[in-house]
């Protein structure tokens, strides 16, 4: 079914090393792939199939012998007789190699490297699918019957609480966030930092080109110190406009130790959409605080603005107070939630816990993830495969790779973009996400 996923993890040896060096030739990992490949049909189908063809391999980092390489297939799309796989080949112990250091030292990797990944597809005849289709398709969104409108409807549980695969209906269509800016990431950390409403509005314009519907924006000073500064953020949200038609949708967090009046200054620009964080929580070393108070006076002065809330969620507990909210009256309809995950402080990212809140759903809402660091890529992927939206960006994570700083925020909503279609998922342009999102009764 959708998500299933098979590893391996084997030793390379002197003759796997292929160059000078005891370097090892990419074609191996390829050759990893093709045995998890086949190990995931069989449990499929019980037949091995046939590799077809690679949508797309990029060998990203070197591996040697006497490296320990974990392999890994997940079905991520499946037809009559097509599957199609996403492959990741991991270093997860690395041959130490360096001067005066016994040849055969090693190290495991308290972080493994990403050494190649890839997107293929295999082919299992009919008539060789052994297993009975039954016994997998009600979990395949494929399988469903589609509906005049282009929705695929996934299969009701019965009885219990709604779950994932009670979801009334999971759209193709994908709403990408690109969170550009933030208030806690430093030019010293990243050169590719925009600071003033210019570079702001240049690097949103670029995010639209990659697939962004929505820009998250907070806007910095001169000195690049976070400010909520109605006039900063005026500035910064007309430069935007005369670049793009994406949808602006406002920071009320603002930075750390920041008062109410001060974090709800953007709302008298009028935005289209605006940030609710709707609990207190540990952020790292800090405490980001938001007392039930707060929350209801931000959320009423959000209101009053007329923009949509996205309902910003760290724990369990904030989509609660969000649900008491919108019973309250306090919130109105149509309802966003964000679920901000892998935050030290607040819910670890992990798939189980994404499961989690998205089972805590009322009918109609929409929502989307936002993972911080190293979890970004893994967990944004995940919410697309589920049927949410996502966010990324340089507020979030600064690197597209391990080591390799992204050059803004555009190369990571590209390879959002890249992956969601890939997995049949179409980005949308802003006038179709000002429908889903913003409009009452839509979404």
């Amino acid at each position: 079914m959708i998500g299933t996923k098979v590893t391996l993890r084997l030793r390379m040896g002197a003759h796997d090393a292929h160059y000078a060096g005891e370097l090892v030739d990419g074609a191996r990992m390829l050759a990893l792939f093709g045995d998890v490949a086949t190990e995931l049909l069989i449990r499929l189908d019980g037949d091995e199939g046939l590799f077809r063809a690679y949508e797309s391999v990029e060998f990203l980092a070197p591996v040697f012998s006497g490296d320990y390489i974990e392999a890994s297939a997940e079905l991520v799309k499946i037809g009559n007789t097509s599957r199609q796989m996403r492959f990741e080949a991991r270093k997860v112990i690395a041959n130490v190699r360096r001067p005066n250091v016994p040849p055969s030292a090693a190290d495991v990797l308290a972080e493994p490297i990403v050494v190649c990944r890839a997107l293929g597809t295999c082919v299992t005849p009919k008539e060789m699918q052994r297993k009975p289709r039954e016994l997998y398709a009600p979990a395949l969104p494929m399988a469903a019957p589609v509906q005049p409108s282009g929705v695929v409807v996934t299969p009701a549980s019965e009885g219990g609480p709604r779950t994932l695969g009670s979801t009334e209906a999971h759209s193709p269509e994908l709403v990408l966030t690109a969170a550009i800016v933030g208030a806690e990431i430093t030019r010293e950390q990243t050169k590719y930092l925009p600071i003033t409403p210019q570079e702001i509005a240049d690097e949103a314009a670029r995010c639209r080109e990659a697939g962004a519907a929505v820009i998250h924006l907070h806007v910095r000073n001169d000195d690049g110190s976070p400010t909520q500064s109605k006039e900063r953020f005026a500035e910064t949200i007309e430069r935007i406009r005369a670049k793009t038609d994406c949808i602006i949708q406002v920071s009320t967090g603002g930075a750390i130790g920041m008062s109410i009046d001060e974090r709800a200054q953007p709302l008298d620009c009028k935005p289209e959409m605006a940030t609710l964080n709707c609990g207190t929580l540990n952020f790292g070393d800090d405490v980001f605080i938001n007392t039930r108070p707060q929350i209801r006076d931000l959320a009423a002065r959000l209101r009053a603005s007329g923009a949509v809330a996205e309902l910003e969620c760290y724990e369990v507990g904030h989509v609660e107070e969000a649900l008491a909210l919108v019973e309250k009256g306090i919130i109105e309809k149509p309802l966003h939630f964000q679920f901000v995950m892998g935050v030290p402080g607040g819910i670890a990212a992990r798939e189980e816990n994404l499961r989690y809140l998205v089972s805590l759903m009322p009918k109609g809402a929409s929502w989307a993830v936002a993972a911080v660091g190293r979890f970004q890529q893994p967990l944004t992927e995940l919410a697309m495969r589920l049927g949410g939206h996502a966010r990324v960006g340089l507020e979030d994570n600064i690197y597209l790779s391990k080591g390799v700083l992204a050059e803004g925020s555009a190369p990571l909503v590209a390879r959002a973009a890249t992956y969601a279609r890939s997995i049949g998922r179409a980005p949308i342009e802003p006038a179709r996400a000002r429908a889903l999102l913003l409009s009452k009764g839509t979404v």
